[in-house]
């Protein structure tokens, strides 16, 4: 979806004010070059008190200002936290959990399928909906926000499942028995009369089958709210909604809880929150991770309805900074930035959790940052908008691998499970391509076009259905290039673990199997590709030795670490071997020739540098090009508007950075300045320059 201007802005909220400074707010936003505010989608029980008793004038309040000053204003459906009108008389709309029924307080604790929240949500939708969808400020409609199932599993949820289970197993009890091993420990199911509640069992199969189903709640409901909100919407009014992602105090990785790409085919455009670490720790790479796996969604533009402008004292911006991430949305080929939230909260849960204001709501220098990022989105953003990419990479993510490893973890030990997961193995790959300045998309078990990238990398895809892995192994027969990680084809997608040699479907596309696996304990790596990104090869004049080596790691060691797959080489080439007394005659990191194609496979987690290394020799047999820069270096590109190559040259860094400029000769957009190829460009700390190519 292509938009006429750049959304600048933040969450707006009139309800939660200490005085009336409406008029003061605008005149501060205009100064500040904000043309879009979003507000409503958090105050339920302030817009109806009683049930049926409705009360706008707080959001029709803001539209009557915005619409004076030709701000922007999205609304948001107010569903995700209920007032207490309807617990008091109806106290099962909250969610019966795991841990049991939960009680009042909390924000997004009801059951998203109960019959009353939804006749009440209906209602409060649609009473909003009359008094904003024909505003001419209103230019879109948020659905709910940062939706999950809130791991609803009551009665009537359970009912539910079980109906989903017997359309997959076609009312055949010995089949789905069968297939989820519920003869072990007598969990055998002998009457669908008997179906046990599924919060108890300790069957991973069948556990992980009710995560995946209530994942699918969450597209319904967000789909149920969507159609409620297109009978109303003009056809130049969008529909979105906040998706987020895993929680590890900033977004980190494939949200558990919501399947992305199915939550968001009700949407009309994509949209996102992303918060990541700041001040020294700000390396760009969690704002490129979301923005990366938000704009594959649909493979188009997408929003940022929310980020952080100081949030927690941590998060506090060093000078430039908030400027620098701003861009690096749009550098992903966002087309909004906009902040959670305004100002700051005076009491509360989110009292600390700082706005683009402080406390006092007064200029600050956030503020004033903000001057300067708004007034230049209004001056260059026609030559930003709508930012077109195309990459030769992607990433394969699954939430079935990722409930899967949830069940069965990669750390797991007769003590328990503390290890990494999933995410951890994707935060991995993605990183390390991202350090590399490897531009990439991300794809699904579901998706259809993998055949448009030249390389595509697998992490940990330990749950998988045959015909996915029939897919991949056609994928490297027709000349592509496809990198596995550990914990790759293991089971299928009922987490039932293959009879047959491992990796189940590609053991003859990788030209390996193995039988056993451990933790690896004081275990190196030696090998061909290890001594590429050796230091002892310092005067080696190479590309390959120019892109792994990085300042910080390079004495490092070869090391395997937290899990290894003793690899036995069948038709493959050994990259890498275990050095280890008792290790050494298995393979960690292969490398194989299928008709076309080439497929590695890494069977460790490894050091930085060894990761570089392969995938260096992966992109080398992919032809896809090697770009000269590094991280704290980021080089982002795309198309634009008018046809024309943008890059983004980015500096995660409170040092100066000196980069060779390569492509056709253009101009630097913030300060107007030409630029010839081959030109040496200084980048000062925290900063970017943009070059729009002739």
């Amino acid at each position: 979806m292509n938009m006429k201007e750049l959304l600048y802005g933040a969450a707006y909220y009139d309800e939660y004010m200490p005085y009336d400074r409406l008029d003061k707010d605008v005149e501060m936003m205009k100064k500040a070059g904000i043309n879009t505010v979003r507000i409503a989608e958090s105050t339920w029980s302030t817009c109806e008190p009683q049930p049926g008793v409705f009360d706008f004038s707080h959001v029709e309040r803001v539209m009557d200002a915005m619409e004076e000053a030709g701000i922007n204003v999205i609304i948001g459906t107010p569903t995700y936290a209920v007032p207490t009108w309807m617990v008091k008389a109806h106290p099962d709309v909250l969610a019966e959990t795991v841990k049991g029924r939960g009680i009042y307080g909390a924000r997004q604790i009801m059951d998203i399928t109960h019959p009353v929240y939804l006749f009440y949500a209906e209602r409060v939708i649609r009473e909003l909906m009359k008094r904003t969808a024909h505003r001419k400020c209103v230019i879109g409609f948020q659905l709910d926000n940062e939706t999950k199932y809130y791991g609803t599993a009551g009665k009537n949820v359970q009912e539910q499942f079980v109906k989903y289970i017997r359309e997959k197993f076609h009312d055949n009890l010995d089949a789905m028995n069968y297939e989820f091993g519920l003869d072990y420990w007598s969990n055998r199911i002998n009457a669908w009369e008997d179906f046990p509640d599924v919060r108890g069992t300790i069957n991973g199969s069948l556990g992980a089958e009710f995560e995946k189903f209530q994942r699918t709640l969450v597209d319904k409901f967000l789909g149920w709210q969507a159609d409620i909100v297109n009978e109303y919407r003009r056809e130049d009014q969008f529909v979105t909604h906040n998706l987020d992602f895993e929680w590890r105090g900033y977004s980190y990785g494939i949200q558990p809880y919501v399947n992305h790409l199915h939550a968001s085919q009700c949407l009309t455009i994509a949209g996102t929150d992303i918060y990541h670490p700041t001040q020294d720790d700000l390396t760009g790479a969690e704002i490129a991770f979301g923005g990366d796996l938000i704009r594959s969604l649909k493979q188009d533009n997408y929003l940022v309805i929310e980020t952080e402008a100081q949030g927690f004292p941590g998060w506090t911006p060093y000078k430039g900074q908030l400027r620098l991430q701003a861009y690096s949305h749009l550098a992903s080929g966002a087309n909004s930035v906009m902040y959670w939230h305004w100002h700051s909260i005076h009491n509360s849960f989110e009292t600390y959790w700082k706005g683009l204001l402080s406390h006092d709501m007064q200029e600050n220098a956030p503020y004033r940052e903000a001057c300067i990022i708004g007034n230049e989105f209004s001056r260059i953003g026609n030559h930003l908008v709508n930012l077109k990419k195309k990459n030769e990479v992607a990433i394969l993510v699954s939430n079935e691998a990722l409930t899967a490893l949830k069940w069965f973890g990669i750390e797991a030990t007769a003590a328990g499970d503390h290890g990494i997961g999933y995410n951890d193995v994707v935060r991995w790959l993605y990183d390390t391509l991202f350090k590399m300045n490897v531009e990439c998309d991300f794809v699904w078990p579901e998706s259809d076009n993998l055949d448009q990238y030249k390389a595509i990398f697998v992490p940990a895809l330990y749950a998988a259905p045959d015909e996915l892995l029939e897919r991949l192994k056609q994928y490297v027969a027709d000349g592509g290039t496809l990198v596995a990680t550990f914990k790759t084809a293991f089971a299928n997608e009922n987490i039932k673990v293959s009879h047959e040699m491992q990796p189940h479907i590609l053991s003859n596309c990788f030209g390996i199997n193995y039988q056993q696996f451990t933790f690896p304990k004081n275990v190196g790596l030696t090998g061909s590709i290890i001594r590429e990104s050796g230091a002892d090869e310092a005067d080696k004049k190479n590309e390959t030795k120019e892109i792994i080596e990085t300042e910080e790691n390079t004495d490092v060691p070869a090391t395997a670490k937290v899990f290894m797959e003793l690899l036995m080489p069948q038709e493959a080439e050994v990259l890498a071997s275990y050095d280890h007394y008792n290790w050494k005659e298995y393979a960690a990191i292969t490398k194989n020739h299928y008709e076309k194609g080439t497929a590695i496979y890494i069977g460790c987690m490894t050091d930085d540098n060894t990761l570089k290394a392969v995938i260096t020799e992966a992109l080398k047999s992919a032809e896809v090009e090697l770009p000269e820069y590094r991280w704290p270096v980021i080089v982002r590109k795309g198309t634009n508007d008018l046809g024309k190559c943008v890059r983004y040259i980015l500096n995660y860094s409170a040092e100066e950075q000196k980069v060779s400029y390569y492509g056709k000769n253009g101009t630097e957009l913030l300060s107007g300045e030409s630029v010839q190829d081959g030109e040496s460009i200084t980048v000062s700390p925290w900063n970017v320059k943009i070059v729009e190519e002739a």
